[in-house]
């Protein structure tokens, strides 16, 4: 997947209305109480998709500013309080491309948070391999190399990301992914107008392949017997009912399945208050293949019949 550089602001007229008394909850003359838009911003890494998820989010109906100065944040979601309800949902694309830069992002998260204004972040990650093809692939240099190379410029961005990356309310690991693969998860986040308390990926894995970077939440399913090793189930995966029956018949499958439903539950109370709408909850075992599989189609399951809106990716299930 490769990400092109956004093409400017987008500017839409009718947006700024009459000059007045400003202010979140303020008032233009006779107008009636401004309503605040809906905030997202999107950053993260040079070459991970920001330009992609910022036109699905375009195509939903947001109204898009790319690269927008942060300092002028607060005064873009002003403008759109007094837009009359022509602007109800903003998204804003930035890249930290420097401290002082990124010192500015920070004042404006605190000046949304005092004026109560309802802002997520996405955050679009990707590993070093993935960025350093990308920017190979289309023969430009990363925004930070300067004189150095890729993976220098990489490192540097990472570095000033860091801080930024661990507030984020949704982070998205584009490394295996193409253009629309993102579009669509995307699409599963912001689509619709009922917008759920929570969301949830469910995602199983194998060890050997590596965590997953956009973990939320992690399970270990390596402390239940391995299928692999039961010659007529080797060549099947956890979708199959007889690999399925081997896991949930193992001392201790079921019980675990009860109380980490019932920890989870405790954890999106918490997601909730603190304004947290999304997680992913990776579930492992060995290959991705059996357990992990079987576990996540069971919890997915009861994450859905409990009201919670749930996403279930086999990331390396077939990968062996």
């Amino acid at each position: 997947m490769t990400e092109h550089d956004g093409d400017g602001a987008h500017v839409s007229t009718g947006t700024t209305g009459e000059s007045g008394e400003t202010g979140h909850n303020g008032h233009n003359g006779e107008a009636a109480e401004q309503a605040i838009p809906e905030l997202v911003i999107i950053s993260g890494m040079s070459g991970a998709g920001r330009s992609t998820a910022a036109k699905c989010l375009e195509d939903l109906g947001w109204f898009v500013v790319d690269n927008l100065p942060p300092a002028l944040i607060p005064t873009m979601v002003e403008l759109g309080a007094r837009s009359q309800g022509n602007v109800a949902r903003i998204a804003v694309v930035v890249d930290v491309r420097g401290r002082r830069f990124f010192d500015n992002l920070r004042e404006s998260l605190a000046d949304l948070d005092a004026k109560e204004v309802t802002r997520r972040i996405v955050f679009l990650e990707s590993s070093d391999d993935a960025l350093v093809r990308r920017f190979e692939s289309v023969r430009r240099p990363h925004p930070l190399q300067g004189d150095g190379r890729i993976t220098d410029g990489i490192a540097a961005e990472r570095d000033l990301l860091r801080e930024l990356r661990g507030d984020a309310d949704l982070v998205i690991d584009t490394s295996s992914l193409n253009v629309h693969e993102l579009r669509a998860k995307m699409d599963a986040q912001f689509a619709g107008d009922d917008e759920p308390q929570l969301r949830a990926t469910v995602m199983s894995f194998g060890y050997k392949y590596g965590l997953p970077v956009d973990a939320d939440l992690v399970v270990d399913c390596r402390f239940l017997p391995n299928p692999h090793w039961v010659p007529e189930l080797r060549p099947f995966t956890g979708l199959n009912e007889e690999v399925s029956g081997y896991v949930f018949n193992q001392p201790g499958a079921k019980e675990f399945l009860d109380q980490y439903t019932e920890l989870l539950q405790l954890i999106a109370a918490g997601y909730r208050r603190e304004g947290k709408r999304y997680v992913t909850i990776a579930v492992g075992c060995t290959g991705g293949k059996h357990r992990s599989v079987a576990m996540s189609e069971k919890l997915a399951a009861r994450l859905s019949s409990e009201g919670v809106e749930t996403v279930l990716v086999h990331r390396d299930m077939g990968r062996e």
